[in-house]
């Protein structure tokens, strides 16, 4: 099989053909990385690749597996991950220039236990920096394989350039207002948002607190199932991490929608909302109505008031993650940086009583709508990805960055999981999507949801510029 080829199988593919011996974790190893040669220096989506480590980890589980010794789905398949979450040594600058002397003395505990699992991680993918809206002014930034000009997402914009490419099988990102929805979106592949505390956080360099996430982003379905089921799970290191029992995701993932109901608010997905991207939400519930899921009426509650209380909230979280860094290597930090956190101090404590309490009574409202649905529908943003011309002229505006998360902040201030799947591409060549949102660990049955949609409507895979 050519590179080509072999770089957009799945990741689940993969794994069962090496685990029969059809395939070997070294040779789909050096494919990988010889593509990543080729293709990387165009669209930009890796901070590092770690060749020796890469290879060490294909020849340990090509011996593994040689000796009917499986971890499961993931055994030799190479991934990577967003330059936030530390390898132990291997620089970790979580997209700031001035730290590429930050090496860890150990794993995050999602690195751990995609080892555990038999993962190849092939290297650190590209990012914003510090995880916010802007790249540093010494990073080139990531290029989205679908369109050059077109914006590729934030923060984990390596990770959904990176998967969208074929340069592997599946990655990490961090989702603190959208920054796994946005990559997955913009790059037309998938990306998974746990529910809070599902997955650890430990050893991955904080933005807010409260508001991070890590999940994954790839190019089907069962292969974000794949890898949820490696990484999530209770971690002592976290004391924030649930405690609730990993099921095997994989092996609901046919069960279908049948009977389950699906909340859409009509008047909230469409109004302001390009038809594009109407149209793709519209085609999504279709094909699950066809599956038998109800398609139930729903009213949003007023988000208006959630995404302010989420601005107030990253914000002053983001100043205490950087408050040690930011003292200590104050020349490290790009302008742009500085003015952020600067900004940030602005917060007043009424400003953050007032973000809880409001933090509070939408959670409850989203609780309440889960009364009457198992899951509900919303865009990931109200165009198809923008062009980085448009992207550019929002940011320059007083309400860019609300206006950019209005659909996608609230999810993090619930906590509440969604699964971001690719829609296709508009009459511009520019990825749209949607995203379903489910109660807090019901991961699998937004997985068994996505499963039955991707069974009956096949998105385009192969962006012009990885060709």
């Amino acid at each position: 099989m050519k590179h080509e080829e072999l770089g957009f199988s799945g990741l689940v593919e993969v794994g069962e053909s090496m685990a029969s011996g059809a395939l070997s974790p070294v040779e789909l190893t050096e494919a990988m990385l010889e593509r990543i040669e080729q293709l990387d220096p165009k669209i930009k989506s890796y901070a590092r690749v770690m060749t020796d480590q890469a290879r060490e980890d294909a020849k340990r589980a090509e011996t593994e597996l040689k000796a009917g010794k499986r971890r499961g789905p993931l055994h030799g398949v190479p991934v990577a991950v967003k330059d936030l979450c530390d390898t132990k040594g291997v620089v970790t600058a979580f997209g700031v220039a001035g730290f590429q002397d930050r090496i860890p003395e150990r794993d995050s505990t999602v690195v751990s236990k995609l080892r555990d699992a038999g993962a190849v991680i092939l290297g650190k993918l590209e990012m914003t920096e510090a995880a916010l809206i802007t790249y540093d002014p010494g990073i080139e930034a990531p290029i989205d394989p679908w369109k050059e000009d077109t914006w590729c997402g934030c923060s984990s914009s390596g990770s959904g350039v990176a998967t969208a490419a074929g340069l592997c099988f599946g990655s990490l990102g961090s989702d603190t207002g959208g920054s796994i929805r946005f990559p997955a979106y913009c790059n037309g592949v998938v990306g998974l948002k746990p529910t809070w505390g599902r997955v650890s956080r430990y050893g991955v360099v904080p933005l807010a607190d409260t508001l991070d996430h890590v999940g994954p982003l790839t190019r089907r379905v069962e292969d974000a199932a794949a890898m949820l089921g490696a990484i999530a799970g209770r971690d002592e290191n976290d004391p924030t991490s649930l405690s609730d029992t990993v099921p095997d995701y994989l092996s609901t993932l046919d069960l279908g929608v049948k009977g389950i109901r699906i909340g859409y608010d009509e008047q909230y997905c469409n109004n302001g909302v390009e038809p594009s991207v109407q149209a793709a939400t519209r085609r999504l519930l279709d094909i699950l109505k066809e599956r038998g899921a109800e398609i139930v009426p729903v009213t949003m509650p007023d988000t208006d008031e959630a995404i302010q209380a989420w601005g107030a909230i990253l914000n002053a979280e983001a100043l205490l993650a950087h408050t040690d860094m930011y003292a200590a290597r104050p020349s490290s930090y790009s302008e742009v940086l500085k003015e952020f956190l600067e900004t940030a101090k602005t917060v007043t404590t009424l400003d953050l009583a007032k973000a809880t309490i409001t933090r509070r009574k939408f959670s409850g409202q989203i609780a309440a709508l889960f009364q009457s649905v198992d899951l509900f529908v919303a865009p990931v943003m109200a165009t198809a990805a923008p062009s980085l011309k448009d992207f550019n002229k929002l940011c320059e505006q007083p309400t860019g960055l609300t206006d950019l998360v209005s659909f996608c902040s609230m999810q993090d201030l619930t906590g509440s999981p969604t699964l971001t799947l690719p829609g296709g591409l508009d009459a511009n060549g520019r990825p749209v999507g949607c995203q379903l949102v489910g109660r807090h660990v019901e991961e699998g049955l937004l997985l068994r949801a996505g499963k039955a949609y991707q069974d009956d409507f096949t998105w385009p895979n192969r962006p012009p510029l990885a060709m």
